[in-house]
């Protein structure tokens, strides 16, 4: 089978990742997949923030998301404990940041799945980093001026294994 659909194909959702830190070529090769990811008018406007699992900033962000969720601590934080976490973030003013970016955190997800590495696409904490800290997180987080979180992505050596999805033909297709 080709590469790319058999990382298609066997891509899941990873909720567990060991200790083991990702090496220089394996995160190159994640940044240089989010970077090839097209976008609509060749704008090339995402950016991508690389934090290491240990840094600060995400026991702050995970804080504001469980403050605004209400929720006291959870059992585990919003990346399951990845070595590392990206966090893509676009131009606020470019109607197609949005899109952009969701194709270039899934051209993250399926090299690292290439990679033999788990990942999990994170939206849950994008009411904290639109929220009232807004501006702290984006300057924590480097984002160019005038952008703003889009998604995110946990990746590391998986803990956990999980089936891929299940679909229903019947319902997610129509054939006109």
């Amino acid at each position: 089978m080709n590469a790319v659909l058999d990382a298609i194909e066997k891509r899941s959702s990873t909720r567990g990742y060991t200790e083991e830190k990702l090496t220089k070529e394996e995160l190159e090769t994640l940044i240089t997949a989010g970077l090839q990811a097209p976008t609509a008018a060749n704008k090339q406007e995402i950016h991508i923030s690389v934090i290491d699992g240990s840094n600060p900033i995400l026991a702050e962000i995970e804080a504001a998301k469980n403050e605004l969720a209400g929720l006291k601590t959870p059992p585990h934080n919003f990346y399951y404990e990845a070595p590392v976490v990206m966090i893509l973030s676009g131009d606020a003013s470019f109607r197609w940041s949005p899109v952009d970016a969701g194709i270039a955190v899934e051209n993250i997800a399926l090299a690292a799945e290439g990679l033999g590495l788990g990942s999990l696409i994170i939206g849950c904490i994008r009411d904290a980093l639109l929220g009232e800290k807004k501006d702290y997180f984006a300057g924590a987080l480097k984002f160019p001026e005038g952008y703003e979180y889009e998604v995110a992505i946990a990746i590391g050596r998986k803990a956990t294994s999980k089936e891929p999805h299940k679909y229903d033909r019947e319902k997610n297709i129509s054939l006109i």
